[in-house]
C-alpha cells in the first residue's frame, strides 16, 4: 500500500536513475499524464506495467478511486511526461489524499526542470523563489506587481508562445537592466542556456524562432544600500565585541 512518485526525464531518456527503473518495474501499474509520452519511455526501458491516465483533467474524478486501490493493497506509481510529479504538473491532490488516509508516499529524486536552470544561470542561487507559470489572464499583473520587491532570483516556466510577452511584462515591472536567463530545451540536442538583461533577451528571442520547454531566472531586487550597511556595521561591531572580551 504505498505511492511512488517517480521523477521522468525531462529531455535525455538516459537522464533516468536506477531507483527509479526498480520502482517502475516493480509497482502493480503506473499512473501517467499522458500514457503515449510514458509508453515511449517504458518501452525503451523494457518495462511493461499496466499504464493509466491521471492528468488535471481527471484528477478530481479519479483520486478516490486511485484511494480505494491503494487501501486494497495496491502499489501505484506516478510520472508525468517529464520531471518530477507535483511540480507545475499533476499530483498534489493524490498525495494529499494519501496522506489524508494513512497511505505512504515516497518521492524518488530525479530530474526537474528548474534546478539545473537555477545552476547555470549565473545568478545567485543561494535563496530563490520557484513561480511556476504565471496565471495566463487574470491574476497576472497582480502577481508580478507582488514580485516586484522581491529579493531572490525567482525561477518561472513559460511556453514558447508567450515567452516574449512576459520577459516584456517583467521588463516593465522589474527594469529592462535586470538580469536574467532563459534555458530551452534542457537536456536535449538543441539546449540552450542565454544570459543577459531583460531587455538583451527580449532583442535576442525577438530574432528566433522560439521552440521547446522553457525556464526563466530573474535576478531579484538589490537590497537597499542603508540597509546592506547597517547589517555589516552590527556584524562588525559584533566582532569587536568578541575581540575585547578575548
Amino acid at each position: 500500500m504505498k505511492l511512488y512518485l517517480v521523477p521522468t526525464p525531462i529531455g535525455n531518456l538516459d537522464d533516468i536513475t536506477l531507483r527509479a527503473i526498480k520502482v517502475l518495474q516493480s509497482v502493480d501499474s503506473i499512473l501517467a499524464e499522458d500514457t503515449r509520452t510514458s509508453g515511449v519511455l517504458l518501452r525503451h526501458l523494457n518495462i511493461s506495467k499496466p499504464l493509466h491516465s491521471y492528468h488535471i483533467f481527471n484528477e478530481h474524478q479519479t483520486v478516490q478511486r486511485l484511494i480505494n486501490q491503494l487501501k486494497e493493497g495496491k502499489t501505484l506509481a506516478l510520472v508525468s511526461d517529464a520531471g518530477t510529479p507535483g511540480i507545475s504538473d499533476p499530483g498534489f491532490l493524490l498525495v494529499r489524499e494519501c496522506i489524508r488516509n494513512e497511505i505512504t508516499v515516497e518521492c524518488l529524486p530525479g530530474p526537474t526542470a528548474f534546478v539545473p536552470a537555477l545552476v547555470n544561470s549565473g545568478l545567485p542561487n543561494d535563496r530563490f523563489t520557484f513561480e511556476g507559470f504565471l496565471p495566463h489572464k487574470k491574476g497576472r499583473q497582480t502577481r508580478l506587481a507582488e514580485l516586484a520587491a522581491e529579493e531572490r532570483t525567482m525561477v518561472f516556466y513559460e511556453s514558447p508562445h508567450r515567452l516574449l510577452k512576459t520577459l516584456q511584462q517583467f521588463a516593465d515591472v522589474f527594469g529592462p537592466d535586470r538580469p536574467a536567463s532563459v534555458s530551452r530545451e534542457l537536456t536535449k540536442m538543441f539546449e540552450e542556456n542565454q544570459r543577459g538583461t531583460l531587455s538583451e533577451l527580449i532583442a535576442y528571442f525577438a530574432q528566433k524562432t522560439i521552440k521547446g520547454e522553457l525556464v526563466v531566472c530573474v535576478q531579484g531586487k538589490e537590497p537597499s544600500r542603508g540597509k546592506a550597511k547597517r547589517v555589516y556595521d552590527t556584524e562588525l561591531d559584533d566582532t569587536e565585541k568578541e575581540d575585547e572580551d578575548e
